[in-house]
């Protein structure tokens, strides 16, 4: 009963959107500082909280398969890292037509200090064989799950939660990779992926596996239903694509969307953030189809998290305005006016269209 309490109040700040498996917003509270508090952060999960054993095996292509339990993951250099994390489907309810999947509004998104050991650090004492290509990851999760959610319910298939990333990225101690035991400089809780979790920097989040259980290292590319099956974006036409690297967006976190203004000068608030880089500028529109006027963007606080931007705007009038913000980062990709449609409503990042009332 305790437990049962205690993740109540866990989630008691979060907007439900699905109570089997487990599914929240996070409240627009959770963007408004550089870190989300953990009783902000959003969750996403394909199956019931699972059972864990406290430990997770690594084997495959190895040298030297063992099994390690969360001291021995202490035992190893630990790692502190700010990460933001999107779920993928991220805004699926602006795209029209609606796509299938669970109907996220625009906060599934946060940013977390994570604390663990590095990913390579862990595979090197398992040494990988020079055949490895891909690493599997599996979750502790598992259940009944739909391939295709417009057919009836005795479509459902048990699976489990595995997904994979390229061995040549996954060993890379730069790409700072992490099987996480710690958030916000707590013990995981468990709708965050305890007793441990991969968290993998830029990626869209379902690449960070929580409930880890077991890793093997695969001498041919993995196919599993959450890496081919979903998680893919079907595009109408063209070649379908695998859901990789959060894209570039940028949103605003005040004024609220819909909220009435006293006239007079106003600071207007947002964060952005990119899988491929840090933002280089975000710029503000106040019509339709008009001037884009760059806001000040604040340096990035790290490699992996989000970062603030600003806009001083005196409403010319009392009324209804719009507010629109948009994006650009390193690599040079900037966000699109309509969303990418794709059958099952991945990666929108359009640029954010709000209005408010000034009076």
């Amino acid at each position: 009963m305790a437990e049962t309490d205690e993740l109540e109040q866990s989630r008691a700040a979060l907007r439900m959107i699905n109570p089997a498996p487990y599914n929240a917003e996070a409240p627009p509270e959770a963007l408004v500082g550089d870190i989300t508090p953990t009783d902000f952060h959003y969750v996403r999960s394909n199956f019931a909280l699972p059972s864990h054993d406290g430990t997770f095996a690594i084997g495959g292509a190895v040298e030297n398969p063992i099994t390690l339990t969360l001291a021995d993951l202490r035992a190893l250099p630990a790692v502190e890292r700010a990460v933001t994390l999107e779920c993928a489907g991220n805004g699926r309810l602006e795209m029209r037509p609606l796509p299938t999947g669970e109907p996220w509004g625009d906060y599934a998104v946060s940013t977390a200090i994570w604390t663990g050991a590095r990913l390579s650090d862990v595979l090197a004492l398992a040494r990988p064989r020079t055949d490895g290509v891909d690493v599997r990851f599996e979750g502790a999760d598992s259940g009944s799950y739909l391939l295709h959610p417009v057919l009836p319910s005795t479509d459902g298939e048990d699976l489990t939660f595995v997904r994979s990333l390229p061995l040549e990225l996954a060993a890379d101690p730069a790409a700072e990779i992490l099987i996480a035991y710690e958030m916000n400089g707590e013990p995981l809780r468990p709708d965050h992926g305890a007793p441990f979790r991969v968290v993998v920097p830029h990626w869209f989040a379902v690449a960070s596996v929580k409930w880890l259980h077991r890793i093997d290292v695969l001498t041919e590319p993995y196919a599993g239903e959450f890496q081919t099956g979903h998680y893919i974006y079907e595009w109408p036409d063209r070649p379908h694509e695998p859901v990789t690297l959060m894209r570039v967006r940028a949103r605003i976190t005040d004024p609220a969307a819909g909220s009435t203004l006293p006239a007079g000068p106003r600071t207007v608030r947002g964060k952005a953030w990119s899988g491929s880089g840090p933002i280089t500028n975000v710029d503000v529109s106040l019509t339709g189809d008009g001037d884009w006027y760059p806001a000040k963007l604040e340096p990035a606080t790290g490699p992996y998290q989000w970062q603030e931007w600003t806009f001083e705007w005196n409403p010319p009038h009392d009324g209804r305005h719009t507010l629109r913000a948009r994006a650009t980062d390193a690599a040079g990709n900037v966000q699109p006016d309509v969303p990418p449609w794709n059958r099952l409503g991945y990666g929108n990042n359009a640029i954010e269209v709000i209005f408010v009332e000034v009076d």
